[in-house]
């Protein structure tokens, strides 16, 4: 059995924000359809361990069943060492003989797959008129949102802050960097939240009427980047339910409060693809997007990944 081996390079190259927004759409207007299987991921951390490994499967079947997984661990020390806290692998299987086909860099697959996400939901849900990006975090992700916001809206101006001054001006292109989160969000009509942050960093009395907010780093059921009152008035909406409601702190802590009930999840981003729920509805609306990202995602991005890598000849084929 011959498989194919891609690093981080070749699947970023492979890979690119545009075609990988529509990837996403495609994949999730699937699940809202039903036609693929995403169960809830499965995580270990042991007591006491800051580290974790993740397990993502999924499946796709019908006339292209495909099986994917994603192994991937949690590494914060790594942000100390220059690296990708996010470490691992997504191995494909073949449909219908489980023969593993590929394995190919989880870290470029999450980055470009994840901000192309929170591009799908802005490009749904962001007014059209927008001519301001605030992004919280100065990070990979944060590197990503800032190509995805552009690849769905203009913006006269972004604006961006993190812990560490200076860093968003050394690692981000055409950006204006400033001291406070509430100095970046106050005039922003589209916020990008992709941070560590334990407790909330956006306040609602920051945000002005009409802004669309893509929160995404946060991925654990105590974590938050958001306060209660944002998701109070917010429209919310999510990659899947059954995830939100399992790990989304932004949500299960407001929930724990009284504040807001599982039904103030308005849609899954998939339902607005097929047109099968409402997105914004007006301009003043304050509409807000929780990222927890899904095995189905990284399944799609890595197939478009081996189908571009076989067409020439890319990677390392090695006998398995």
């Amino acid at each position: 059995m011959n498989i194919r081996v891609l690093d981080e390079n070749d699947v970023r190259r492979l890979l690119p924000m545009g075609e990988c927004i529509d990837l996403m759409a495609d994949a999730l207007g699937s699940l809202a359809r039903g036609e693929v299987h995403n169960p809830l991921r499965w995580m270990v951390q042991p007591p006491g361990e800051p580290s974790l490994l993740a397990l993502m499967p999924s499946h796709r079947g019908g006339d292209r069943p495909l099986w994917g997984l994603k192994t991937i661990s949690l590494f914060p020390s790594n942000q100390a060492r220059g690296l990708d806290m996010h470490q691992g692998f997504v191995a494909l299987f073949d449909g219908e003989t489980g023969q593993t086909r590929a394995i190919m860099n989880a870290g470029g697959i999450t980055a470009v797959r994840t901000a192309a996400v929170s591009g799908l939901a802005t490009r749904l849900l962001a007014r059209k008129d927008t001519k301001t990006l605030a992004i919280v975090g100065a990070g990979i992700q944060a590197k990503a949102h800032l190509e995805a916001m552009r690849a769905v809206r203009t913006f006269d101006r972004v604006l961006v802050t993190s812990r560490t001054p200076g860093r968003a001006a050394a690692e981000l292109d055409g950006i204006d960097e400033v001291a406070t989160v509430e100095e970046a969000v106050r005039d922003a009509d589209v916020v990008v939240t992709a941070t560590n942050a334990a407790e909330p960093i956006v306040r609602r009395e920051w945000l002005k009427a009409g802004t669309h907010l893509n929160v995404v780093g946060s991925s654990f059921p105590t974590a938050r980047e958001v306060d209660t009152a944002t998701i109070r008035d917010a429209a919310v909406f999510v990659d899947r339910r059954e995830s939100a409601l399992n790990e989304a702190g932004d949500l299960l802590v407001p929930m724990s409060e009284g504040v807001v009930g599982a039904e103030h999840i308005r849609a899954e981003i998939g339902e607005l693809v097929i047109g099968a729920a409402e997105g914004r509805r007006d301009d003043d609306e304050l509409t807000l997007f929780k990222s927890l990202g899904l095995a189905l995602e990284d399944l799609v991005a890595a197939e478009y990944i081996l189908a571009r890598a076989e067409a020439e000849n890319v990677g390392t084929v090695a006998s398995l």
